[in-house]
């Protein structure tokens, strides 16, 4: 409240001067001016009429300016708008606005309708404060960071993945780096974080990650069946978070940000070698991290671990979880499945078929209705094909089975031209096994000529040095082999012709 009441009061009662009063009352010489001044134009005096309060005081040296009348404004509707950019992902605010001015030409301006609907959208975006009961929920996540791994000999470097897994009640975190974020991996971080915990939780929320969730949904998720079975064997439910909505996960988004900070930052000047020395140097880190005191209450991840979460947590299964994991394929018509960026044959009537892949981290099984139809050693390179002979067709393998070696054996026992065709027909490519198939059309041809026509064929083609698949077979289809061999001696050379542009040996000496 202004100091209306003592500047008359030093004015009239006192008779101070302006400056003696702004000095009093720590005031601007030019704001008792301008009190005085309006007290004059109100006809006030000191002492003021009975009733006077400051506020009709200062109503009536600073009476409010009369306001101009506001134009009547449609008020946008604003749960419509919000429902639009939910529905439709290229809709912008400023197509509704223009939409919204078409509709009301004296409406809002755009920044103002911009600035009432993120008012509107706040009193929406109210957040549910999640209770978190002892030993129920471990949320677990995959890490943005990662730890850079060096190989001794190559130099090379990997970058490992960073699991990370806390307890809803306590915080209390298991972190790990692991060789990737496979099925393997995920199941192997689970049951270090069981073990360093000492029990298992009632529930699992997992983000949805492949190895975790195999098709993610709001309502109705589902599980990767591999990871199911883990979680029937510890006797966990598993419960993914809602695609897009991290709050469903904040501990252990939480539990992601301060790993990164207190672990993997801590880690970035040090050089590991392999997995077992990062992980001993996160594991000492990762103890002062859940023994590190609370800044706004008492205690720490350990203390309030060991009172709330250790006691509810379910006790350890007695045996170890079978580390098979189970996929779906489909087999391709090269009757081979694709698993784990490798390629693995099955028998060439399954084409098409869907078959079940179990795999282990040394084998690789693939069944058929429940009946296993073919075994693997599991390949840990990229691209390869793994195949059995026995799964191929019967024209496949005996296609196989014609090797250069095998194919000339088969010649000599036609003739020795024939032998020699054959290796002239292999020569005569970049690679021999270009000449393989030409080959193998000469061989189906002696089911239809004799021996007899057969070398004489090959004689013929290695005679006028047509040796090819078509000319053996346009010799045998005109009978070329049944007439005469032309003379093998070269005819005798023509003198050369005399004439005047020819210059001569002489020309060049």
């Amino acid at each position: 409240m202004r100091k209306l009441k003592e500047v008359l009061r030093l004015r009239f009662e006192l008779k101070l001067d302006q400056r003696q009063i702004a000095r009093s009352c720590s005031l601007a010489v030019s704001t008792v001016h301008e009190y005085l001044k309006r007290a004059e134009a109100a006809n006030l005096r000191w002492p003021l009429p009975e009733g006077w309060e400051d506020v009709r005081l200062e109503a009536a040296l600073f009476p409010c300016p009369e306001s101009k009348p506001q134009p009547q404004r449609s008020p946008p509707d604003f749960a419509a708008v919000h429902e639009q950019l939910r529905s439709h992902r290229h809709t912008t605010l400023q197509l509704l606005w223009e939409e919204y001015r078409e509709a009301n030409p004296e409406g809002y301006r755009y920044s103002r309708f911009c600035e009432l609907y993120q008012r509107w959208r706040k009193k929406l975006d109210v957040v549910m404060r999640q209770e978190h009961k002892a030993g129920e929920k471990a949320f677990i996540d995959w890490a943005g960071a990662t730890i850079p791994i060096h190989d001794r000999v190559t130099g090379a470097v990997w970058q490992a993945s960073l699991f990370v897994a806390a307890l809803g009640a306590s915080s209390y975190t298991w972190a790990e780096a692991t060789r990737d974020q496979q099925m393997e991996s995920w199941l192997r971080a689970h049951m270090h974080a069981f073990d360093y915990w000492g029990g298992v939780p009632a529930l699992a929320v997992p983000d949805n990650t492949k190895t975790g969730v195999s098709k993610a949904c709001r309502y109705d998720p589902d599980v990767n069946p591999t990871y199911y079975n883990f979680a029937m064997h510890y006797g966990f439910g598993v419960l993914p978070a809602r695609p897009y909505k991290p709050r469903d996960k904040a501990v252990v988004e939480s539990a992601v940000q301060v790993t990164q900070r207190w672990i993997v930052a801590a880690l970035r000047h040090r050089k590991f070698f392999s997995l077992e020395e990062a992980n001993q140097a996160i594991g000492e880190l990762l103890h002062r991290l859940n023994h590190r005191p609370f800044r706004k209450r008492e205690g720490s991840r350990a203390s309030v671990f060991e009172a709330l979460d250790k006691p509810a947590l379910k006790p350890l299964p007695s045996e170890s979880f079978d580390m098979s994991a189970w996929s779906r394929a489909r087999v391709n018509i090269d009757y081979h499945v694709s698993f784990d960026a490798n390629l693995y044959s099955v028998p060439y009537n399954l084409v098409q078929e869907v078959v079940e892949i179990r795999s282990t981290p040394t084998t690789v099984e693939i069944l058929h209705k429940g009946a296993r139809v073919a075994s693997h050693l599991r390949s840990r390179g990229r691209g390869l094909a793994v195949t059995n002979h026995q799964h191929r067709p019967k024209s496949h393998q005996a296609h196989l089975e014609w090797t250069p070696s095998r194919m000339v054996h088969w010649a000599q026992t036609i003739g020795p031209h024939t032998a020699q065709l054959f290796e002239r027909m292999m020569a005569d490519k970049p690679h021999p096994e270009m000449g393989y198939r030409g080959c193998l059309g000469v061989i189906r041809l002696a089911g239809k000529y004799s021996p007899a026509r057969m070398e004489a064929a090959a004689e013929r083609a290695l005679l006028t040095g047509a040796c090819r698949y078509r000319s053996i077979v346009s010799i045998l289809n005109n009978s070329l082999d049944q007439q005469p061999l032309p003379p093998s001696s070269a005819p005798p050379a023509t003198p050369p012709s005399t004439h005047d542009n020819i210059r001569g040996a002489e020309y060049f000496e």
